[in-house]
């Protein structure tokens, strides 16, 4: 197989990637990243048809300097899709500093003769370190899922087989000049790892697009637009896995039930745009006071829910007490509001009997309890102290 007919085949890939590209980044327009990638792979597009033309050149220097940038100008492109999908900033200095050396370096590149490996290694370096840093970008992002990890292994493949290149020249024997390199038995070994590294690279970067946007998609399902904590589904589905993973760490699990008392006549007084300004507020301070690992959700209108896992009742009823008094203090008059606003509590400890319904239903009772005892206050499930019989008419609260 001929060096030509590999790298027409690199060419017709090149294409197929940036295509594929193209068309996740218009179908997602937050996937800026994708946009960048297509960019690369089509640029690539332009190296290859470069490598094409230099046979035909009497003075291949020109044609080879720009193969050499445009190749590096393709992973600089790609490097960035990387940092864009995985949110990391840091990479533009170490960008710019690649380019820096890479251009000051290029009269002594070029100046050494063609097939050395002195000048194969100073050709090689800027590919390599521009693969080293897209390894960099996603270690830095601290994504350590499997896709991720498999993604940083072949990015230090695809670094490490660019250093390997002058060796494979040196032990295969190169051509004289630029002119010869299409018709030597390196190229045709060159441009073959270029087309596995180019495959596999693209493939496991659209499997992590693809996993990504999935992931981004069950988001927002299981978000509420207003408050941006979980609406009842993803609260549901959040709390079952940690009460399931609560269970098998024998951790105590507490539930907090809260409402915001009278919220009626704060939409009829002051308009529903300031009710959802005061929904926001309750539910970012819920969210703040819970901490990570909670589950914090709107089940619907002015009512709320966390799930406090390594939490008893104790506990439980204290960070109640806390976001109550905070909530009451806190000043709403940049909101239009001129009076108080209040929010009651039901606190529920899991039993051994529970499942997620036992629990709520009696950390609602908690609260109902709560708002017929004058409001602005915090009600214990105390029954749940003692184990109850797994019967579904049992009411402990």
């Amino acid at each position: 197989m001929t060096a030509a007919y590999i790298l027409g085949i690199n060419m017709v890939i090149a294409g197929i990637f940036a295509i594929a590209f193209g068309v996740v980044a218009t179908m997602n327009r937050n996937a800026s990243g994708a946009r960048w990638l297509s960019a690369g792979y089509a640029t690539g597009i332009f190296t290859v048809l470069l490598e094409f033309a230099i046979p035909w050149q009497a003075n291949a220097l020109p044609v080879a300097v720009a193969i050499f940038l445009v190749y590096l100008l393709t992973l600089t492109f790609c490097v960035i899709g990387v940092a864009r999908h995985y949110a990391v900033t840091s990479h533009a200095k170490y960008l710019g500093a690649i380019w820096l050396v890479s251009l000051l370096a290029l009269p002594v590149t070029f100046t050494l003769p063609y097939g050395t490996l002195e000048r194969g290694f100073l050709y090689q370096l800027p590919y390599f370190a521009m693969q080293v840093l897209g390894c960099f970008v996603i270690v830095r992002s601290g994504r350590r899922e499997p896709l991720d990890l498999l993604l940083i292994a072949l990015s230090l493949l695809a670094a490490f087989t660019y250093l390997s290149k002058p060796m494979i020249g040196w032990a295969v024997g190169m051509a004289s000049a630029s002119q010869g390199y299409m018709a030597s038995t390196y190229a045709a070994i060159s441009q073959m790892l270029g087309a596995i590294t180019l495959v596999s690279l693209a493939l496991v970067l659209l499997l992590v697009m693809m996993r990504d946007a999935t992931a981004e998609m069950v988001a927002r399902s299981e978000t509420d637009v207003l408050s941006g904590i979980l609406n009842r589904r993803g609260f549901d589905a959040h709390a079952e896995k940690a009460l399931a993973a609560a269970r098998e760490q024998a951790e105590s699990v507490t539930l907090v039930a809260a409402d915001i008392d009278h919220f009626k006549t704060v939409n009829d007084t002051y308009g529903h745009a300031i009710g959802d300004a005061v929904i926001a507020r309750f539910a970012q301070l819920l969210k703040t006071a819970a901490g990570e690992g909670a589950v914090v959700g709107r089940l619907g209108g002015e009512e709320f829910a966390v799930l406090l896992a390594g939490s008893n009742l104790a506990e439980g009823r204290r960070f109640a007490e806390s976001v109550r008094e905070r909530f009451c203090a806190a000043p709403l008059a940049e909101l239009g509001i001129d009076r108080t606003i209040t929010a009651s509590f039901g606190v529920a400890q899991l039993t051994l009997a529970d499942n997620l319904f036992d629990l709520a239903r009696r950390a609602d009772s908690a609260l109902y309890r709560a708002k017929r005892s004058g409001r602005n206050q915090v009600s214990l499930a105390l029954g749940e102290l003692t184990p109850k019989p797994p019967s579904p008419r049992t009411a402990l609260a």
